[in-house]
């Protein structure tokens, strides 16, 4: 492992929300999220914006990145606390494929203030 993927994260997935005719929301209940952690990660800075008007906002980004041949079991909707801040999966997680073989996974992560 270089230094480059020293940093460890911990991936939250929470079920989703069954309502009283027991069918699935898209909700999800984050009291009952389980909680994995990942080591050997890279976290880094991606994209951040600034809004006005009315309400004001933040949206700061992070590119999470593995090793080469290193999947990571991250979903859409899934929550990822990474550098000590609670971020959400923004989008799918793109797998890198060469030569019909995984290379590395990459997932944007985002976290909204405001």
């Amino acid at each position: 492992m270089t230094l480059h993927y020293g940093q460890t994260v911990v991936i939250l997935r929470a079920p989703l929300v069954v309502d009283r005719y027991g069918n699935e929301t898209s909700e999800r209940n984050w009291s009952s999220a389980t909680r994995t952690t990942v080591r050997g990660v890279s976290v880094q800075p991606d994209s951040s914006t600034e809004e006005d008007g009315d309400r004001p906002a933040v949206t700061s980004g992070l590119r999470l990145t593995t090793r080469r041949g290193v999947d990571i079991d991250l979903a859409p909707g899934d929550r990822v606390i990474a550098l000590g801040r609670l971020q959400e999966t923004d989008g799918d997680v793109a797998r890198w494929v060469v030569g019909g073989r995984l290379h590395h996974a990459e997932a944007r992560l985002k976290e909204v203030i405001g």
